[in-house]
């Protein structure tokens, strides 16, 4: 009978196979990802139920990117292909995000009078924001269904 595991027997390369994105560091990005859902969900209710009319755009935009981040996590920590789907969207659409919103606010500062999460490409969380969806979308690629176990 044939069995799954690698042949020099080792448990830390069976953790390596492409579906294994939640596990090991993976673990790590997707409880990043659950801290920035909760950081982002907390400032976008509070900007909205407080002072939703002194920059409406920029308090959707704190909203939008808390759903983003939520998304981003459970697809994360889910295994299987729909959930991988769900995952580089979501880190893709994060990525388009934070550069979007990042020149936007560089180009017309006006137009967001309050940061959002993604004000000033992250600055306000460390340029976090900036960096996780790079290593979230170089994660993914590592993790993809036809990429071979590395070495």
């Amino acid at each position: 009978m044939k069995t799954n595991k690698p042949e020099n027997g080792s448990a830390a390369a069976e953790t390596e196979q492409p579906g294994a994105r939640n596990a090991g560091p993976g673990r790590l990005l997707v409880a990043v990802y659950a801290v920035f859902a909760l950081s982002s969900t907390a400032r976008a209710v509070f900007q909205i139920a407080t002072k939703f009319d002194q920059a409406p755009v920029a308090y959707l935009l704190s909203a939008f990117a808390a759903v983003v981040y939520i998304v981003a996590t459970v697809g994360l920590a889910k295994s299987g292909s729909g959930s991988y789907k769900v995952s580089v969207a979501a880190v893709g659409i994060e990525m388009v995000g934070v550069l979007a919103v990042g020149i936007f606010g560089l180009v017309d500062p006006a137009a967001l009078p309050d940061d959002t999460v993604w004000s000033g490409f992250g600055a306000g969380y460390g340029y976090v924001p900036l960096i996780l969806p790079v290593l979230g979308l170089w994660w993914l690629y590592r993790h993809r269904a036809d990429a071979a176990v590395c070495p």
